[in-house]
């Protein structure tokens, strides 16, 4: 992938992190990463961003409620922040955070989509994302795990305007992709009705690429996070699924065929 991405209107864009601790937080994903860090102060309420050689790659702030838990957010890239809300409401998601300016950045809003997962939507003025994917270090995918596959393909195809290419339609393995005609694949759409815990609701997951899954959990777990999936192979890298100290959780995931 480029260095800096060139992603198409309905792609993952940015990811970011709301914790209680942030100090803890960022000392757990530069170690485990090799992440820089840059707080950009206390007009934005000591929400910062993760770096990779400098650039940009995931936010990180404080939560904005105390009760809040620690997780993180997806959000796809839109034209008009407003109007995609609007559309979003009109095809049954709930609207959790209404657009909101992000001064020198752009503007955000937050949504349940009707599968009943949170999603962000973010509209670019200044702040186009995340400037690395597919690198090690950098997500390198994003993924729904959803009880409700058909209302997720009709909602990101219709308000979001995915590109829906089916990777798989049986029983063991539904699954969509967004790609736009003759182009990359930039996100997944997983039917997990068969096995996704009663206690865990429909989510938005991001993937980091590694150059080695089992050093990545153990050092994890040395720092301090968890292992909720332990390393396995799959058709498309080694992925294992961690939590940080604060509980939240993401994969990481190696390249399928790493350069020799």
């Amino acid at each position: 992938m480029p260095a800096t991405p060139d992603l198409p209107v309905g792609a993952p864009c940015w990811n970011d992190l709301g914790t209680p601790d942030l100090d803890t937080t960022v000392a757990f994903y530069t170690d485990l990463f090799g992440w820089g860090h840059l707080d950009y102060g206390e007009e934005y309420g000591h929400y910062g961003a993760f770096t990779l050689d400098d650039v940009p790659i995931a936010g990180v702030g404080p939560n904005a409620a105390d009760d809040a838990v620690s997780a993180w957010n997806v959000y796809l890239k839109v034209a008009d922040v407003k109007d995609a809300v609007e559309r979003s409401a009109q095809a049954g998601a709930t609207v959790l955070v209404p657009p909101m300016e992000v001064p020198a950045f752009g503007a955000n809003a937050f949504v349940t989509d009707p599968s009943g997962a949170v999603v962000g939507l973010w509209e670019a003025r200044g702040h186009n994302g995340f400037g690395r994917l597919a690198e090690v270090g950098a997500p390198a995918w994003h993924e729904l795990l959803t009880r409700d596959y058909a209302a997720a393909v009709d909602f990101y195809r219709d308000v979001l305007g995915w590109t829906i290419n089916v990777q798989g339609d049986t029983d063991e393995f539904r699954y969509s992709v967004f790609q736009p005609e003759g182009g990359d694949q930039h996100a997944g759409i997983m039917d997990a009705s068969g096995w996704l815990d009663e206690k865990v609701g429909a989510h938005w997951s991001v993937y980091f690429l590694i150059d080695d899954a089992d050093e990545t959990c153990n050092r994890a777990v040395e720092l301090g996070g968890g292992i909720s999936m332990a390393p396995e192979d799959s058709p498309y890298g080694r992925m294992a699924v961690l939590t940080d100290p604060l509980g939240a959780q993401f994969k990481v995931i190696t390249a399928a065929n790493p350069p020799a």
